[in-house]
């Protein structure tokens, strides 16, 4: 197996991942369809990053809206007055002018949404992460897969348009750093912990029992929605906490620069478990096998504070909220969204020849309009459901560790006094990914899926 892509295999897979924005460049369409056709979308869940959603489709046409708010109906509503007006969202899916659905409602119900979308042969863009359970994000996957070739998908990973994002991906597939065995991701967000909140009063003009959807019931709080998804997305039964918010963003740039799909283990550390919310923080690590064009990869993962050593003073970054550092056996990538810095071990780069102007991937028409292009088009697009359901199912599968751990205490250093902490270990699974199994952990199975609430179906 090769160190690293030659030229063709280079160009194999950045044709692969540039599929949804090449077809512009061969003029190529599908007979019977056209890109000046306009698409009929339904927006479900129309406020806060919803709204910036329909801002990034607007150009088509907008035939239906829908939220459990009534003020962001509304609000929507005056951009969109043709629109239909729904609260409910399986009513919605019922409208049958319907081509495309954008999905931006809380993380516990996208699964849902978007299965229940794609069996109705619906287009379907949605918000991250796509699932809020290991199961989940395998039923959106195989859906997907199982519909490809009528539909297009694409997980709002919004940064994953940008050129900074392909610079990187060239790099790492071009071998500039040598082979890459080991990857860290990190984002230093530190969610709150705590329990389920108390009931208050239910505003006017929010259906709360469909906010609430397919989830174990609880009263409302304010609480629940103030900050956006970070007000309810660190409650087990409404998200994943950071490694399903932001590890959503950051673990893409490793899952598309190595092609990484299921891993074969995982393990983690965190917080003391709770019954009600996520861990303040998390470190996970999982073993990804080799492919076709590079060796075995291990992928690290560090939230709420905690971060990965720098190899060299010249990485000494201690103040970077965020970032993924690749180490490769000639060198060091340390990126984030908007910048990229390379540092050969070697001290030069006479292994690497830099890729020809047509070896780039092209840049992105835009993360929305790459989609909609792709509806009326070849179907393809970067962020696909088969792509971005892996890349779900990876950082949902670290939580199901954590939550089998075993709570124990530590002593450790906080300047010159020595503390003890309550740290939780996570139980090493092997991972099973064809059977959706933990081979040595049958009690994991409890966590890789979800109980719902009568009426409710995943499979709709």
């Amino acid at each position: 197996m090769s160190q690293h892509l030659n030229r063709r295999a280079f160009l194999t897979h950045t044709a692969a991942l540039g599929a949804g924005v090449t077809i512009l460049k061969s003029g190529i369409l599908k007979a019977g369809n056209s890109p000046n056709e306009k698409l009929n979308i339904a927006a479900i869940g129309v406020g806060g990053r919803g709204a910036g959603d329909l801002d990034g489709v607007k150009s088509e046409n907008i035939v239906a809206l829908c939220d459990v708010n009534a003020k962001n109906l509304a609000e929507a509503a005056k951009q969109f007055p043709q629109a239909k007006k729904y609260v409910d969202w399986r009513k919605c899916l019922e409208q049958k002018d319907i081509d495309a659905v954008v999905c931006a409602t809380t993380d516990h119900t996208h699964a849902f949404v978007n299965t229940w979308a794609m069996n109705r042969g619906l287009h379907v863009y949605c918000e991250k992460p796509l699932a809020n359970s290991v199961e989940e994000a395998r039923m959106v996957r195989e859906t997907y897969i199982k519909n490809r070739s009528k539909i297009a998908t694409q997980m709002g990973t919004q940064i994953h348009a940008s050129d900074n994002y392909r610079r990187m991906v060239e790099l790492i597939r071009g071998g500039a750093i040598g082979t890459v065995k080991k990857v860290h991701v990190w984002c230093s967000r530190e969610p709150k912990g705590g329990d389920y909140l108390p009931a208050q009063p239910v505003p006017e003009g929010l259906d709360w029992d469909l906010w609430i959807g397919p989830s174990a019931h609880h009263p409302f709080n304010a609480g629940y929605l103030e900050g956006g998804c970070l007000g309810w997305n660190r409650f087990w039964d409404f998200g994943s906490g950071q490694i399903g918010d932001m590890g959503s963003h950051m673990m893409d740039m490793p899952y598309w620069a190595l092609d990484l799909r299921l891993p074969t283990t995982c393990q983690t550390e965190g917080t003391a478990i709770s019954s009600d919310t996520c861990p303040q923080w998390l470190t996970a690590e999982w073993d990804h096998p080799a492919n076709d064009w590079r060796p075995a990869v291990k992928v690290y993962w560090y939230d709420g504070g905690k971060k990965p050593g720098m190899p060299t003073k010249i990485f000494d970054r201690d103040e970077l909220f965020k970032g993924v550092l690749f180490n490769g056996d000639k060198g060091y990538l340390l990126c984030d969204y908007d910048f990229r810095i390379l540092m050969p071990t070697s001290g030069d780069m006479t292994h690497y020849r830099s890729p020809k102007p047509e070896e780039l991937i092209p840049p992105s028409l835009g993360h929305h309009a790459e989609w909609i292009h792709a509806c009326k088009t070849d179907k393809q697009t970067t962020c696909n459901f088969d792509y971005s359901g892996a890349l779900i199912e990876n950082n949902l599968l670290s939580l199901v560790s954590y939550r089998l751990g075993e709570v124990v205490k530590r002593k450790m250093k906080d300047g010159n006094e020595e503390k003890e902490i309550v740290v939780t270990v996570g139980k090493k699974l092997d991972w099973d990914a064809k059977n959706l199994k933990a081979t040595n952990c049958p009690e994991a199975d409890r966590y890789i899926r979800k109980q719902y609430r009568d009426g409710w179906v995943l499979n709709g």
